[in-house]
């Protein structure tokens, strides 16, 4: 596999000379100052190729151009922001940037942990979800109309005296984690910008949502495909429903859903190991067996469950690369099978991009406090980790 490293633009911390030193070939990055919704110039992504390839990088993947909520709901000005992103894609092309676009379908929210920097055995921090800490959030600070309905009785109580304990600081910093938006972008949720968004969702169920990101898919990947571009969806994160809403991408069965509804190897999955393997029913070589011709990135990470959970919801932690419930040996050994594949079949594509998805602030990440999940130590040493797995296996 191609060793990638997310990087967030000039005002990230970590520098291309330093994520040149980790060992990473390939750079993972967008154009995170432009809104959703508007158009990407080529100019722009020129300029931002350039500056990747004078540090000795490529830049390979886009994550991402983002999907507006407009687009989602296929309301307001849904139209003109599908317009803006196809308009995105052609400059891409036109600026010979990176072949592959990964994208996410998400209601609302990105990724949603509750604690951003959880203190773990050693020293470092990770990033957690706490289901009690989720709840006491939708009950008792959002105060979400309907929601006392998504929890059990045990629940409730739990989540009602973790919120009796959380004073102004606590409760501002939790429902910061949790509403911190998209990663590296501009954007950001006040309790009342969620609350607006959650109603433009009212009454809208999977299906509903499935059928958007078909039909949106309808309209963009016969433009990837004539553009040479790989369209890839990365899964929900977390993979269960929250605040009400409709979760699309959790499953193996959500994937062969949508990609069987858009038949195009322009249409395609991000495996996501850490989104995917919070379900305890998870099989990641059974999802590179059944999805593996159209898996065109890969985000390798780790994450333990809590022991406590509430039907497909449970809370979790971010672990080592290594260290947590999903087997990785088994995941790199079956990928590395389908790169054997796709070179017997003679495909330009047979090298997958991977990166190492988040991984814990250790050492001097402690004293950056850079983003949310992506330190340069705890990320190298899970890229380390993983291309040990690789050496070994091949």
């Amino acid at each position: 596999m191609r060793e990638t490293w997310r990087w967030f633009g000039p005002p990230d911390p970590i520098t291309l000379a330093e994520v040149r030193q980790t060992g990473a070939a390939g750079i993972v990055s967008a154009l995170h100052h432009v809104p959703s919704g508007m158009a990407w110039r080529t100019d722009e992504v020129a300029a931002r190729k350039a500056e990747i390839e004078a540090a000795g990088l490529t830049w390979d993947v886009i994550e991402s151009i983002p999907v507006s909520e407009p687009i989602k709901t296929r309301t307001g000005p849904w139209r003109a922001h599908i317009d803006a992103w196809i308009a995105s894609l052609r400059a891409v092309a036109e600026a010979a940037g990176p072949r592959v676009i990964c994208y996410n379908f998400m209601p609302v929210l990105d990724w949603t942990r509750t604690d951003l920097r959880y203190p773990v055995e050693g020293g470092g921090t990770a990033m957690r979800f706490d289901l009690v800490d989720f709840a006491a959030f939708d009950l008792y600070l959002l105060l979400r109309e309907g929601a006392e309905a998504d929890y059990p009785p045990a629940l409730r109580e739990m989540a009602a005296d973790r919120a009796a304990a959380l004073d102004t600081a606590t409760s501002e910093a939790l429902a910061a984690n949790i509403t911190a938006g998209l990663p590296g972008s501009t954007e950001s949720w006040t309790l009342d910008d969620v609350r607006a968004c959650l109603a433009a969702y009212d009454g809208m169920g999977p299906e509903d949502l499935r059928g958007n990101l078909i039909a949106f898919l309808g309209e963009v990947v016969p433009i990837a495909e004539e553009l040479g571009l790989r369209l890839c969806c990365h899964p929900d994160d977390p993979p269960f429903p929250l605040l009400g809403l409709p979760r699309v991408m959790s499953t193996l069965a959500d994937y062969q859903s949508v990609l069987d509804a858009v038949p195009s190897h322009a249409s395609g999955a991000t495996l996501c190991t850490g989104s995917l393997g919070v379900r305890a029913d998870f099989d990641p070589v059974a999802f590179v067996e059944a999805l593996g011709d159209r898996i065109h990135f890969v985000h390798l990470r780790n994450t333990t469950r809590d022991a406590w959970a509430h039907g497909d919801r449970v809370g979790f932690e971010e672990s080592a690369h290594l260290a947590g419930d999903t087997d990785m040996v088994a995941t790199i050994r079956a990928l590395l099978a389908e790169e054997a594949r796709r070179r017997d079949a003679g495909r330009a594509d047979a090298e997958i991009p991977m990166r190492p998805d988040h991984g814990h602030d250790l050492l001097d990440d402690l004293n950056r406090q850079g983003q949310p999940g992506y330190p340069l130590i705890g990320r190298m040493r899970g890229l380390a980790e993983l291309r040990g797995v690789m050496a070994a296996l091949a």
